[in-house]
């Protein structure tokens, strides 16, 4: 009785107050509702997208992701026919200022045909494929999981798909419906960040190698260069400019092993040296390369028979694949190892004035700028089948023979260290030996050419560690086990001997297939066969169905290639038989593949795309870039500086061609307009895309 009365008494008071109450209560509500829900849900509205059905809305219509949706236009067309490309002709009110309008697909209907076969809609086990060994998910730049030189672990597995299909969906993942949809995806370019371009103004100007060269231009001494690599604090966002007497279009291959456009490579110092030389000569607009004539007094040819005579067992292009060139004094050894087969890579030393890779780079020929001080060289160990230095003034014995010693870790086992030099003091000779002896390479040859008057060396790193324990000094010592040889970004050079890698199943533990089968061999080390011929084969497929005739591009003009995210070199095998190289770029926060792609006979490096590239600007006719930026994450602090370099290192018209998520290809897309980059071709299909743009000559 008493709670019945209780309860009358309540709802008394309660009529009492009457719908004031009422509508107090529900605003209260409401207004929680509200502030819960912009705390937790705010990143699905701009992140949670389920289809791309409204992609083809009129042009200036935003979605609701804040993301304008005619980038990248799939069309589709009756009764679920499959997506045509839609050509930049084809969209109204567009304005492209001075770029000329890129292809127009009804004018090439075979075009898209051809790249609804591209490979964009793989499935999961297609796109596992590309890699053998793999990426944990890092949440943008933690090296928890990454060795001393910034690399990671060899042994992880990764995925380049989607973020979200990482996670097997007939798995019991055990929450990983939550996971995925928090899990944090790949940079995005804001459309609507403006930019006012400017030229960069330093001391370098149109020759401008951002972590090589110094900013300011202040001051009165000569010296504008690093002593090592050390890049802004902040990230470039000048753009180099074009040589002060213009740029020319560059000769073509196979041409321009004969002659390059002088102004093009025009820079301090060489106008003296090409005085004091006969291997290369001012010509009108072009400077020539007299066939016979090399830095080498008797010829190239006559040094590269002295070699062979004196180590039988040097077979070029055969056994002798892969050729790393200290110094880049002259690129006619490179381009008389082309003709058999052999990529020799020269490394400029930015320390010399007279750095000669721009002009290596002009002619066709792999060469990178770097320092050779006190850190490691950006390579693995033991990738290199000769290293070469011609007329070499390197001290080798200095600093603890430590020079020498980064040698012997890049070199294969077995490799060959081929040391040219003129009028050699004999103490320097006798520093060389003592320490050469002491590293335990065996010297195959040692001798005097009558002709050149040059002295040769020829020494072989051992394949076996037994002789390491025969030394009666144990200097320099045997490096421990925490010591990991491939770690090569920032590593300082270290004064211990790697041991050689002896067992079966260990890298180097055997020579290379001679070339080309060395292309599609892969040794027992490699795990994962299955995945590294299922990747080459994929990428077989889209450079001969679409890349070679799907996207305008005129191969003749092509023959610096730069892969900006390589796996296991695929991509650069598909073009092997192409009169093309292929610089395989491994990034630093991906997982080790690099050793992969030197054992397959193809040349890569490590690097930071949050730095700018050890290159000269202009330096590349291709760019070639498979999901880099939905991978970088967050690891640049601005990633409009990756666009910046990318604008640096290729030529004027030059190619780019990016394949990623559609949600970076919009954006992206804007942004290469703001830089006056004419557009050829987007193409798109399951939220995957394409995009084939091409530089121009404009300039802020």
């Amino acid at each position: 009785m008493a709670i019945a009365r209780l309860g009358r008494q309540v709802k008394r008071s309660y009529q009492s107050i009457g719908f004031p109450v009422k509508l107090s209560a529900v605003v209260i509500l409401g207004l929680c509702f509200v502030l819960v829900w912009s705390n937790f849900s705010s990143y699905s509205v701009t992140y949670q997208r389920e289809t791309f059905d409204d992609i083809s809305q009129p042009n200036g219509v935003v979605s609701s992701s804040g993301v304008r949706s005619d980038r990248v236009n799939v069309n589709k067309g009756k009764d679920g026919d499959a997506p045509r490309v839609d050509s930049e002709s084809d969209r109204k009110g567009k304005d492209f200022g001075n770029a000329s309008l890129p292809m127009d697909s009804k004018k090439d209907p075979e075009q898209a045909k051809v790249l609804e076969n591209d490979g964009l809609n793989r499935t999961r086990d297609e796109h596992e494929g590309e890699q053998v060994t793999v990426e944990k998910e890092d949440g943008g730049g933690d090296d928890e999981d990454l060795d001393n030189g910034g690399n990671a672990k060899e042994g992880e597995e990764m995925n380049d798909n989607d973020e979200k299909d990482q996670l097997d969906p007939g798995e019991d993942n055990g929450g990983s419906e939550i996971e995925m949809k928090t899990m944090k995806k790949g940079v995005v370019f804001d459309p609507k960040a403006r930019y006012e371009w400017k030229l960069c103004t330093t001391r370098s100007k149109h020759n401008y190698i951002p972590c090589n060269d110094f900013v300011s231009r202040t001051g009165k001494t000569q010296v504008y260069r690093h002593h090592e690599r050390s890049c802004p604090r902040s990230g470039v966002m000048c753009l180099v400019p074009l040589p002060a007497q213009g740029y020319g279009t560059p000769v073509q291959w196979p041409e321009s092993k004969s002659k390059i456009m002088y102004k093009n490579v025009a820079h301090p110092k060489l106008d003296a040296y090409i005085k004091s030389q006969d291997w290369l000569v001012e010509s009108g607009e072009y400077l020539t390369f007299p066939q016979k004539q090399s830095a080498f007094n008797a010829g190239i040819e006559h040094y590269l028979e002295s070699i062979e005579e004196m180590v039988p067992d040097i077979e070029w292009g055969k056994n002798i694949r892969l050729v790393l060139d200290i110094g880049c004094k002259d690129s006619s050894l490179g381009a008389s190892l082309s003709e058999k087969d052999v990529l020799t890579l020269s490394l400029g030393l930015k320390d010399d004035l007279v750095d000669l890779a721009q002009v290596a780079l002009e002619r066709g020929f792999p060469a990178i700028v770097g320092f050779f001080s006190s850190r490691r060289l950006p390579f693995p160990s033991g990738v290199f089948d000769v290293i070469h230095c011609g007329e070499c003034s390197i001290s080798w014995p200095s600093s603890g023979g430590k020079l020498l010693l980064e040698m012997n870790r890049i070199l294969r086992p077995g490799g060959y260290f081929i040391l040219s030099t003129k009028h050699t003091s004999l103490e320097g000779e006798e520093a060389l030996s003592k320490l050469s002896a002491s590293i335990c390479w065996n010297i195959l040859a040692d001798r005097t050419d009558d002709t050149s008057d040059i002295g040769i060396k020829i020494y072989q790193k051992p394949e076996a560690n037994g002789i390491y324990q025969l030394r009666r000094k144990k200097i320099p010592p045997l490096c421990k086990e925490t010591e990991k040889p491939d770690a090569a970004w920032y590593t300082p050079m270290g004064t211990c001997l790697h041991t050689v890698p002896e067992a079966i199943e260990e890298r180097g533990n055997e020579w290379p297939a001679e070339w080309p089968q060395r292309l599609h061999t892969f040794p027992e080390w490699m795990n994962g066969k299955t995945k590294l011929v299922a990747e080459s084969e994929h990428w077989k497929s889209i450079v001969n169905n679409s890349y070679l005739k799907g996207i305008g591009i005129d191969w003749s003009t092509i023959r610096n290639i730069m892969d900006m995210k390589a796996v296991n070199g695929g991509f650069a095998a598909a073009l092997s038989d192409q009169k093309v190289w292929v610089m395989n770029v491994v990034p630093v926060h991906a997982p080790d593949t690099l050793p992969i792609i030197f054992e397959r006979g193809l040349l890569g490096i490590y690097h930071d795309w949050c730095e700018a590239f050890s290159s000269y600007p202009r330096s590349y006719d291709l760019l070639h870039a498979d999901h880099l930026f939905s991978r970088l994450k967050s690891r640049c602090k601005q990633q409009v500086v990756i666009i910046v370099e990318m604008d640096r290192l290729l030529r004027p018209g030059g190619w780019a061609i990016v394949r990623d998520k559609v949600e970076i290809l919009n954006p992206l897309e804007e942004m290469l307009r703001k830089l006056h980059w004419e557009i050829r071709l987007t193409f798109a299909q399951n939220k995957e895309g394409i995009l084939c743009a091409q530089k121009t000559l404009w300039r802020p």
